[in-house]
This record gives C-alpha cells, sequence and structure tokens, in this order.
C-alpha cells in the first residue's frame, strides 16, 4: 500500500514537472515571438514612400546652316555642342544635341528639310542661325522676312510653344575674311547688317532671346585664330565665344 502511494506520488510530480517544463517552453516561445514582432522593421507605407531622384536630360535642336554644322572643324568644336557641355558642367544635363543644318542651305532648304524631317516638338531649347546664304545668293529682304518669321514660329512651336526657350543667333559677317578678298566688301557688310536688322525685329517681335554675335566675328580680320582652315568659317575658338555667351541664356530658362 505505501508502495502504491509512493508511485503515485511519483506519477504526480512527474506530470507537474512536464506541466512546468511545458509552460516554461511557451512562454519562451511567446517571448521570442514578441521580441521578432518588436525587432522588426516597420511596414512601409505606399503613399509615404521616396521617389527614387533622376534628373533628365534636357534635349537641345540646333536648326541653320554652315554656321551651325560646324563646317570645316570637329563636330565637338561646333557652337551647339560646345554650349551643351558648358551647360553640363554648370549642373544642367544636356543630351546631345540635334541639328538640322548643312552648308549652303537658305531659310527655303532648312524649312524643307524640318517638314522633312518632322522632328517631333517640345524640345527644352532650340536655336535659330540662318539667312548668309539669302544674302550670298542675293534673295531679297522682303522674302528674306517672311522665310524668317515662318521659320521662327516653327522653332518656337517645336520648343513646346515656349519663345523663352527660343534662341537666334545673328548672322556673322564674313566680308572680313580670306574669302572675301576681292569683292565688294563694304557692300557684304552693309547686307549683312540689314539681313540682321530684320532677324532682330521678327525675334524681339516673338518675344524670343536674341543672341547678337556678327560684331565678334568681325575680329577675325586681325586675328585669323578665330577662322577655319577654309578661310571663311569660324573656328572653334570664336564658337566658344558665342557658347560662351548662349550657355548663361540658357541656363535662365533651364533651370
Amino acid at each position: 500500500m505505501q508502495k502504491q502511494k509512493l508511485l503515485i506520488g511519483k506519477k504526480r510530480l512527474s506530470g507537474m514537472k512536464r506541466n512546468i517544463l511545458f509552460y516554461i517552453i511557451i512562454l519562451i516561445l511567446l517571448s521570442a515571438a514578441q521580441c521578432r514582432k518588436e525587432n522588426a522593421a516597420p511596414a512601409m507605407n505606399p503613399s509615404i514612400i521616396p521617389a527614387l531622384h533622376s534628373d533628365s536630360l534636357k534635349t537641345f535642336l540646333a536648326l541653320g546652316d554652315s554656321y551651325t554644322i560646324g563646317q570645316s572643324i570637329n563636330a565637338t568644336e561646333r557652337f551647339p555642342d560646345q554650349t551643351a557641355r558648358l551647360l553640363s558642367t554648370n549642373g544642367i544635363t544636356m543630351a546631345q544635341p540635334k541639328y538640322i543644318a548643312m552648308t549652303g542651305w537658305t531659310t527655303d532648304n532648312l524649312a524643307g528639310a524640318i517638314n522633312l524631317q518632322m522632328p517631333a516638338g517640345n524640345y527644352d531649347v532650340v536655336t535659330l542661325l540662318i539667312g548668309v546664304n539669302d544674302q550670298y545668293q542675293r534673295h531679297d529682304t522682303a522674302g528674306y522676312r517672311e522665310r524668317f518669321t515662318n521659320l521662327l514660329k516653327t522653332g518656337i512651336s517645336l520648343a513646346g510653344n515656349r519663345p523663352s526657350h527660343v534662341f537666334v543667333l545673328s548672322i556673322p559677317d564674313y566680308s572680313v575674311t580670306p574669302f572675301a578678298n576681292n569683292t565688294d566688301t563694304a557692300f557684304i557688310r552693309m547686307q549683312i547688317d540689314l539681313f540682321n536688322m530684320i532677324n532682330q525685329q521678327i525675334t524681339v517681335q516673338e518675344t524670343c532671346n536674341y543672341l547678337y554675335i556678327t560684331a565678334l566675328t568681325r575680329e577675325a580680320k586681325y586675328d585669323l585664330s578665330l577662322l577655319a582652315t577654309d578661310g571663311l568659317h569660324p573656328s572653334g575658338k570664336e564658337y566658344g565665344i558665342w557658347a560662351a555667351l548662349l550657355a548663361p541664356l540658357m541656363s535662365n530658362v533651364l533651370r
């Protein structure tokens, strides 16, 4: 009888130990779960996820003739290319400029090329430099006025209908170059001034930007380093001067 009671007591004690051990295990598991919950990273609310920052490239369309495409110089020396690099150096990331320009083009040629290529609009900046071949081929100024007006309006459209994003450059004066030796340089100079007066009036009327670089190009009479090897077109050095003036103007509308 005594042995039986001891046996029952041992069984109860053993059961109690198992129960205590069971509860201890449960408590450990609950504690671990709570710890994991408290240390877990909070769930991200989609409405406050910060957007990844990515500066988009600014686009540049250059319209013109030999002075834009950079006859007789390297492509990297063109004034649009140099301007884009200056802007990028100053924190405005520029895409490679797109060109619709060719040596010898008149306003008619440029208009035809634009219609043929049908460039997509909404460029961040657009430059227009055209007219020297109209003058050289003795096109009348009244016709130039009309054609230049249409080209400038096209440029505005290609700049997303933002006149302040369009930049017209005046026509360089080639009368000071070796190419013009033995010609009526006074007449050429007078004609260049007349064509520039027209394109400046139209540019102001359309509230676009106008950069007068003609006086700068006349310095080539005394400094041949401002001319390309062909003795007619500007050198990369000359285009760099233009770019240094153009870049700050563009920066004002791109920032």
